[in-house]
């Protein structure tokens, strides 16, 4: 049991770490589920503007999906022991 680590021992930034780490799962999440619903518009859309709208609406949302898994890698890798911040 005493090899078991708690929060009190991960410094105090572990919890507010681990709730950032969570809320940027969920904001990928919500940003995938609206990049699925603008490729189905351009799928069965039978209006040219509202199929060109979300042509538009797909670009927008993967430059944020890009940067939100950026920023959970950077976040995977400042969780590991031993990394190194610059």
């Amino acid at each position: 049991m005493a090899d078991q680590g708690t929060d009190a021992e991960k410094g105090p930034d572990a919890a507010g770490s681990d709730a950032a780490w969570l809320a940027l799962h969920a904001d990928r999440e919500a940003v995938e589920r609206a990049l699925t619903l603008a490729q189905a518009r351009q799928r069965f859309g039978t209006d040219a503007d509202a199929i060109a709208q979300a042509r538009v609406e797909e670009a927008e949302l993967l430059v944020d999906l890009d940067r939100i898994l950026t920023q959970i890698r950077a976040a995977e890798y400042r969780r590991q022991p031993g990394s190194r911040r610059w």
